[in-house]
């Protein structure tokens, strides 16, 4: 009886013998859809149980994000002379991290490229490395150098730094290990060192892809500085808390929309620059 039970509970992991009209039989492999539906149900529900995720709570004060929404319009448009230059703060650091950044990357991805790197050691602990400071948000690494630098824009710009070179130089290496190795082989084969070889053979085939990753970093880096205020690490971020602090919704609205528009303009003057670049 239980070699029965058990022969029965397994059946539905065996293949599914399906009859042609031709006589010719075939097995398709039964589908695990609804199992796979059920262990995503069940960890949504004890998602929500950890989480003290309350519907009601939800639908009875979700209103009041729009109640908000609407004290900041019309935004204080007499506020913007106040907004400009930490805004302009916002964008230069998110240049000048993202240059420092990306131009840090470079010697590391080599360092970190399986193809460039044979010592296996260096290749891994590096990698290991750049996944360590990935893992950091880069409001935590801001926050973190405010108390190393003090407060101001040099510990921001230091934080965006350091995000953009861990993912750059991430993307970098990956880029690399998947180039075309024959070129580099044969400069260094005419007698060339490693240097000459990459920037001659491997440098055309990533320069692309390197750029491309750079802008996209780059527009993440002005979101990111967006908040770093709210650590003292300067910026637009820095007003923001203050007036979301005195509830002063008018002006919070005029800095949201200098913010969405200067957003929106790097956005798609990245894109079109990255288009041309694939």
């Amino acid at each position: 009886m239980a070699n029965n039970q058990s022969q029965a509970s397994k059946s539905w992991l065996k293949p599914q013998a399906i009859t042609l009209p031709n006589g010719k039989v075939i097995y398709k492999k039964r589908s695990l859809t609804w199992l796979i539906v059920l262990v995503v149900l069940v960890l949504v529900y004890l998602s929500a149980k950890l989480t003290c995720f309350d519907l009601s709570v939800l639908l009875k004060r979700g209103h009041q994000f729009f109640v908000i929404l609407k004290r900041m319009y019309p935004p204080a448009f007499d506020f913007v002379k106040d907004v400009l230059p930490p805004l302009f703060d916002t964008i230069k650091m998110s240049v000048l991290g993202t240059i420092i950044g990306s131009l840090l990357a470079i010697p590391f991805a080599m360092w970190a490229a399986s193809n460039l790197t044979k010592n296996r050691f260096i290749t891994g602990f590096l990698k290991f490395f750049l996944s360590l400071v990935r893992t950091l948000p880069t409001l935590v690494i801001a926050l973190i150098l405010t108390y190393i630098f003090g407060l101001g824009t040099f510990a921001g710009t230091l934080a965006i730094s350091i995000f953009t070179f861990s993912f750059v130089a991430k993307q970098l290496y990956e880029a690399i290990e998947t180039a075309d190795m024959l070129p580099y082989e044969a400069m260094e084969a005419l007698g060339a060192n490693k240097l000459y070889s990459f920037l001659g053979a491997i440098k055309p085939q990533v320069l692309p892809a390197y750029l491309s990753v750079a802008l996209y970093t780059f527009e993440g880096n002005v979101r990111h500085a967006a908040i770093l205020g709210y650590v003292g690490a300067g910026g637009i971020g820095l007003i923001l808390d203050e007036n979301l602090g005195w509830r002063e919704y008018e002006n919070v609205g005029m800095i949201l929309l200098c913010l969405f528009i200067t957003v929106g303009v790097i956005e798609t003057t990245s894109r079109y620059l990255r288009s041309k670049l694939t």
